[in-house]
């Protein structure tokens, strides 16, 4: 699918624009091929030398968590790698859960859903690490969530080693932990006492990990 896709087609065809890129940010189109929608994260826009080498890193490396977590429900499929400087991935229909309160209340089991989903990518292996960020859980037409945006996670792979594998453990409490945090917000009532006392829970190790954790989440989230 997108087989033909060149880079050159996202400017010359006039797909529409989610997101205007920058320097360091790649710029997001909504591509359509067949009756076929998808979301195409763009490095091509970027400037030279981020381009070349941050950009070309960055779609490597997401790229990779998609082929871990192919197949799951709830997870974008990843149609494919344009010239190594772009993702062309597939477009979620629904919404995303900021500021969603306002008009809609989630109901439990929305969160029993997302829990059980980011449990299935932790089992592949992989930690999102901007959960937090409520534009990246879309609640879907069919009413079950969906995780997009990849380009901040992390693998076991790349944090096996001690001491760093605390911090990838650190990370996977925190995918739960933003989950908990959008829970209060919709159904506090259902937050369990084991829960809320994890999500306020700070020791001075868990302190210092989390302030590692932040200073790479913002590297992170800076060029992804």
């Amino acid at each position: 699918m997108f087989d033909s896709l060149k880079i050159s087609d996202l400017t010359e065809k006039q797909n529409t624009i989610l997101r205007k890129g920058s320097n360091t940010r790649p710029t997001l189109w909504v591509v359509e091929e067949d009756g076929i929608r998808a979301v195409v994260k763009d490095f091509s826009t970027n400037g030279f030398l981020f381009r070349n080498i941050a950009g070309r890193f960055l779609v490597w490396r997401e790229s990779k968590a998609y082929r871990r977590l192919k197949g799951l429900k709830g997870i974008p499929a990843l149609y494919r790698v344009v010239d190594g400087l772009a993702l062309v991935m597939e477009e979620i229909s629904g919404r995303n859960v900021e500021n969603i309160e306002r008009d809609t209340r989630l109901p439990n089991e929305f969160f029993d859903d997302l829990e059980a989903l980011v449990q299935r990518v932790h089992e592949r292996g992989i930690a999102h690490c901007d959960l937090k960020r409520a534009p990246n859980t879309i609640l879907g037409r069919d009413g079950s969530p969906h995780v997009i945006d990849w380009g901040a996670s992390i693998s076991d792979r790349e944090f096996r080693f001690f001491p760093i594998n605390i911090i990838y453990r650190r990370f996977l409490l925190d995918d739960y932990m933003a989950i908990i945090k959008l829970k209060l917000r919709h159904c506090p009532e259902a937050v369990s006492s084991e829960d809320m006392a994890r999500y306020n829970h700070r020791s001075r190790a868990e302190r210092l990990i989390r302030d590692i954790r932040n200073r790479l989440r913002e590297l992170l989230q800076k060029i992804a």
